[in-house]
């Protein structure tokens, strides 16, 4: 079977791989152009690209897809049977989605029609869902809407974005490995996904991370893990921004003012929140590294009573 790969991220690399170790035949993998990276603004490549040039596999990264004909002559020239898409990042216009005989397929990190959208993964950590999961689904013209061929579900627990990212981008794999005998011979189910239970998940921004300390303990648990490992939950201490990477519930029931510290040890740096307190166990000041709270006490002072936000 000759397949384009369309993705970008960590998460796109295992259906990848999985891909080239089923014997594919991979002519062309489509990711996003380098862009700059952190201070020193360095051309950087995605995963999926450095991946992809591991394996051999010639690269494509248009700026765009929409209108773009030099980019729909090299995909029709590849002759793909089916077109494989994991968290590219754009949406493929009609003419593109019309070239394959087999359709394209996408592998979506939630359990559709739950949390369609850019952050699927990092909407159901920050809401508290108990669960979430990976769909495949057959790709249709608007977002993430087309019929559903098969799920994975993986409990949420207290894992951050992160290791939920890792987890899925496996699940998700494992999933087009054991559904691409039934694409390929046309015999795969095509699910309707129920529009009346759809939601949206937007792209995360460094202001939502921000914690509100009026919130439930249990709601700043959510955000900060639902922002590990980017684009971190902060606050503020000392006029500097301090990054939390990790928190725990503290206790219930008691009534400083929110954002009062109201301890700091080594078990972390207890928080008054909206009906008891927060315990933040992993930060990160500027300039430093990301440490536990133990670590940080060991130079650093804070004293109780001090405001944080």
């Amino acid at each position: 079977m000759r397949v384009i790969y369309m993705g970008t991220p960590r998460f796109a690399v295992p259906a990848l791989e999985k891909l080239a170790e089923l014997g594919c035949e991979i002519p062309l993998v489509i990711t996003k152009p380098d862009r700059p990276k952190d201070r020193g603004k360095k051309m950087q490549s995605c995963p999926v690209k450095l991946r992809a040039l591991e394996l051999g596999l010639d690269v494509e990264t248009p700026e765009k897809l929409k209108g773009n004909v030099d980019i729909e002559e090299r995909i029709r020239a590849c002759a793909p049977d089916l077109i494989v898409v994991a968290a590219y990042g754009k949406i493929l216009p009609k003419a593109i989605l019309d070239i394959p005989p087999l359709g394209c397929v996408n592998i979506h990190g939630s359990l559709l029609p739950k949390y369609r959208g850019a952050a699927p993964v990092q909407r159901a950590v920050i809401n508290g869902e108990e669960e979430t999961g990976v769909t495949l689904m057959y790709m249709a013209e608007g977002m993430d809407n087309g019929d559903m061929i098969a799920k994975t579900a993986v409990p949420v627990g207290e894992k951050t974005a992160a290791q939920l990212f890792e987890e899925l981008s496996v699940k998700g794999a494992e999933l087009l490995a054991e559904t691409l005998p039934a694409i390929a011979g046309g015999t795969a189910p095509r699910e309707k996904q129920d529009e009346s239970l759809a939601t949206y998940a937007p792209m995360v921004f460094k202001e939502e991370g921000i914690i509100d300390f009026s919130r439930s303990a249990r709601s700043i648990c959510c955000l900060v893990r639902g922002f590990n490992d980017a684009p971190v939950a902060s606050t503020v201490f000392g006029g500097q921004t301090m990054k939390v990477y990790m928190a725990v519930p503290g206790r219930d029931g008691q009534s400083a003012e929110p954002g009062t510290v109201l301890s700091a040890t080594k078990r972390g740096i207890e928080v008054a929140c909206g009906g008891g307190s927060v315990l933040l166990t992993v930060i990160q000041m500027p300039g430093k590294k990301a440490m536990d709270v133990s670590a940080f006490l060991a130079g650093n002072k804070i004293e109780t009573g001090v405001i944080l936000g």
